[in-house]
């Protein structure tokens, strides 16, 4: 992607918090009998953006569309192939470990599986203070007791509770117990991976109004990764669309759900279901013909092609460029102003 067609989240006088430039994820997978080989499953290809304090990216697409690797990668938690990220100014693709702890403070994660990603051995005061500990040695035990009761309250648990075990709570408690793990830290950016996905309906609406209730007291910003396009609608600012690891659409929310451009974020939106009845029975859907492709053999030119009712010749040849469409709004397709 060339540096004139980099997406530019919001024009904004400021520099933004996070810029993320050409990011490469790739898996060396060994295949082969006799003759083995080592091939590169790409599973994050040419991601660009930028992100500014205080906004929400939304990024989402089909499970396998490399939305959570995406996520790592920015965070330095899986090795980058190539591309640039870029934290206030400061290149952290590459660095190792010991390297990126001074940056752990203001960069952290929540993990889809709320009680997977606890400790079970440990009281879920130990799970929230282990970020104090690390990052903090010099607090002593009653200072950071403190802390974790008070981001406890912040995020609707009873301080009370401090000595009990994750598995004495449910679901959404263990994901509140994950959500005050990151907010310990007072960190400036977080990367929600799915956070809502293993809970009820009901209760993922009270986790992600929490979330924005702190992204709002604390000034975060936020990459909320999720396959639920209601969701992301409801949390974010400027949205993007992944397939097989690729761009496919870039947009704030608002233009992205009334004018989307690429075939399939059309057909995203159109599996979104409407709360209106008569609207949903007689709305236009847009169903994708076959399987998402393996990411180690995807298809040449356009990854979408062989899903897309626009594909003609060109797409298998030639991989679209990301396409200004207005600012702020681009697109990856060779039609993207067809006319349905």
């Amino acid at each position: 992607m060339s540096n004139a067609s980099v997406n530019t989240i919001v024009s904004q006088q400021h520099d933004p918090l996070l810029s993320v430039r050409n990011l490469k994820v790739y898996f060396p997978i060994i295949s082969g009998g006799l003759i083995r080989k080592t091939m590169p499953l790409k599973a994050v290809d040419d991601v660009s953006f930028d992100l500014y304090e205080g906004e929400t990216l939304g990024v989402v697409g089909e499970s396998g569309c490399g939305k959570s690797t995406l996520g790592r990668g920015i965070l330095q938690l899986l090795e980058s192939s190539g591309g640039e990220v870029v934290w206030l100014g400061t290149h952290i693709e590459g660095l190792s470990a010991p390297e990126m702890k001074g940056y752990r403070k203001e960069l952290q994660i929540i993990f889809q599986d709320p009680l997977a990603s606890l400790n079970p051995r440990m009281t879920i005061g130990d799970i929230i203070a282990e970020p104090l500990t690390v990052h903090f040695p010099e607090l002593s035990t009653d200072q950071r007791k403190q802390r974790v009761r008070e981001m406890m309250e912040q995020v609707g648990l009873l301080p009370l509770m401090i000595n009990r075990y994750p598995h004495e709570f449910s679901g959404g408690q263990c994901q509140r117990i994950g959500v005050a793990r990151a907010m310990i830290l007072k960190p400036r950016l977080i990367v929600c991976d799915e956070p809502v996905s293993a809970l009820d309906v009901s209760i993922q609406a009270q986790i992600v109004n929490l979330i924005k209730d702190l992204q709002d007291t604390f000034g975060l910003s936020l990459i909320f990764i999720s396959h639920d396009l209601s969701i992301v609608r409801h949390i974010s600012h400027h949205i993007m669309v992944l397939y097989l690891g690729n761009m496919m659409e870039i947009s704030d929310k608002e233009n992205l759900y009334i004018n989307p451009k690429h075939p399939y974020t059309k057909a995203l939106i159109s599996a979104v279901p409407i709360p209106d009845p008569e609207l949903e029975k007689n709305k236009k859907r847009l169903v994708l013909e076959g399987d998402l492709p393996s990411p180690l053999f995807p298809p040449s030119g356009c990854v979408f092609r062989t899903r897309c009712p626009l594909a003609q010749d060109i797409c298998a040849e030639q991989k679209p460029e990301m396409t200004r469409v207005t600012d702020g709004h681009q697109v990856a397709c060779h039609y993207w102003d067809h006319k349905d």
